[in-house]
């Protein structure tokens, strides 16, 4: 059995020169050479002087950078947008668009000073309004964000002068700083325009030039940036959803930049950078309803996939195995106790068989482009859960289309996610994946959600860390989820192009320069 499932991780490693997409259709690899646009001209090149090309994997859903809560939107308006706290490239936190760290004004209310000075690309005022705007608008029920798990404690905010707002909560909020590292601040007046998600105002080091839908966007520098004019003059972002067409482009010299890089291609780049990020890909079982609401069903699935192997093969040492939850040991919340469900098919089809589900489909939704590996990471699982005697129907839809299955009313008894805790406490991935409501919550279980909403306003240090290990010894043991590991960020970067990559995932331009 081990041998089987070697192959298949072998092969899905390996690959052949052409894929396909979700419609059948054959999407280029590496050996494709250059992408062309509609009218088949070759794709811009990296821009001479000093502007510089991004490729990433997907395309921005929305530039409305408080509505929803993917990476292509991320990458772009990290750039257009900022926060009140920021973070170092190795993650501490520090002040960004706030003047200095925030003070407590009693249990639930806290205290920012903004920066003075600063101003929104179309030369309104930065000010306590326009956060307390910003708050207010994020956490509004009838605005719908996807973002909201990181501000659910948040109840309102108002200004006190032009250069102090006040932020309240619904109890005692120890996170609350992370929060607003989080939360982009943005100028009422252009957020309450209809074209707003297609025209982005921030107060960042780039503002919005144009976006050509299905392939590109431009930004260029902002010249009366805060804290200084960025030194690369503008930046262009591909939408390039295949890892090996984004390295023949870095190759070529059109890209200066690739997200994802594939592990078995970092000799091939012409640099690349690697760090351990936060992204913890995972599937995310449905224990309400189908073939995956029997908990024997969710351990043998963690039983029939070897982790060690992924972890070593199919990401070649670029990623560590998760134990038995969604946390690092450096986050808040993190069980130490925890070990992973060891590879074990032969307890997995044992377990399979004492529920009745032999020879089971397990319908498996996923996406290509967004996550490195994700693809390849479901075809891997996908061929284990075949080796231990499940039918698998597989299905990979197109970045947008997934975002409504992970966030619709359905959930599938199989969804990949890669969930990254840019707060790194343990209250941002609870209340994503393990309270009632939870955005990507798949289990009623009202014991762990009642630890979660007690952690979140727990002051005792101790006593709030042991809620999230009670938490995450029952995720684990109940196999909420398929636990699989912790990947490093890779990025192929040109030779012109000098740059260290974020603890954080963040790819700020303004930290970017090139050589010569």
């Amino acid at each position: 059995m081990a041998a089987l499932t070697t192959l298949a991780l072998l092969a899905v490693a390996c690959g052949g020169d052409d894929t396909t997409d979700d419609d059948g259709t054959a999407v280029p690899t590496e050996t494709d050479g250059a992408t062309t646009g509609d009218d088949g001209d070759a794709t811009t090149g990296a821009d001479s002087g000093n502007g510089i090309v991004i490729a990433i994997g997907s395309e921005p859903t929305s530039l409305d950078p408080q509505l929803r809560d993917d990476g292509g939107e991320r990458a772009v308006n990290d750039n257009v947008y900022e926060t009140l706290i920021a973070r170092t490239p190795e993650g501490e936190l520090t002040p960004g668009l706030a003047a200095e760290m925030p003070t407590q004004v009693d249990e639930t209310t806290w205290e920012f000073t903004v920066r003075e000075g600063v101003t929104f690309h179309n030369g309104e005022p930065f000010n306590a309004e326009s956060v307390a705007f910003s708050v207010n608008r994020i956490i509004d029920p009838e605005f719908n964000s996807e973002q909201i798990s990181f501000f659910n404690t948040i109840t309102g905010a108002e200004a006190v002068d032009d250069t102090t707002v006040r932020i309240t909560t619904d109890g005692p909020d120890p996170v609350l700083p992370s929060r607003m590292y989080w939360m982009k601040m943005v100028e009422p007046v252009s957020a309450e325009d209809a074209g707003f998600a297609e025209n982005p105002v921030g107060t960042g080091p780039y503002r919005f030039t144009s976006w050509n839908r299905g392939e590109s966007l431009q930004l260029e520098a902002n010249p009366d940036y805060w804290d200084g004019a960025p030194a690369i003059g503008s930046v262009t972002y591909r939408f390039v959803p295949e890892a090996g067409t984004r390295l023949s482009g870095l190759s070529a010299g059109e890209f200066d930049l690739m997200t994802n890089l594939l592990p078995e291609d970092t000799e091939r780049a012409p640099n690349f950078a690697s760090v351990q990020g936060l992204e913890h890909p995972h599937f995310i079982l449905n224990t309400m309803e189908g073939v995956t609401a029997d908990p024997r069903v969710r351990q043998a699935i963690n039983l029939a996939v070897d982790k060690e192997a992924i972890a070593n093969d199919l990401f070649q040492g670029f990623a560590v195995v998760d134990q038995c939850q969604i946390s690092s040991p450096s986050w808040f919340g993190f069980n130490p106790d925890l070990e992973a469900y060891p590879y074990d098919p032969e307890r997995a089809e044992e377990l399979i068989a004492e529920a009745g589900a032999e020879g089971e489909t397990i319908e498996i939704v996923s996406e290509s482009g967004r996550w490195l590996k994700d693809r390849e990471l479901t075809e891997t699982v996908a061929a284990y859960l075949e080796a231990v005697g499940f039918t698998t129907d597989v299905q990979i839809f197109e970045f947008d289309e997934y975002l409504n299955r992970l966030f619709g009313d359905v959930r599938p008894p199989a969804i990949f996610i890669s969930h990254s805790n840019e707060l790194q406490d343990a209250d941002r991935t609870a209340s994503f994946e393990l309270e009632i409501g939870g955005t990507a919550t798949s289990h009623d279980d009202d014991e762990i959600h009642q630890w979660v909403t007690d952690a979140r306003t727990e002051t005792d240090v101790d006593a709030r860390e042991e809620l999230y290990r009670n938490a995450w010894q029952k995720a684990c043991d109940e196999a909420f989820m398929l636990f699989l590991i912790n990947n490093e960020d890779i990025y192929g970067l040109s030779e012109r192009l000098e740059w260290e990559p974020r603890v954080d995932a963040k790819l700020l331009v303004k930290e970017m320069s090139l050589a010569g």
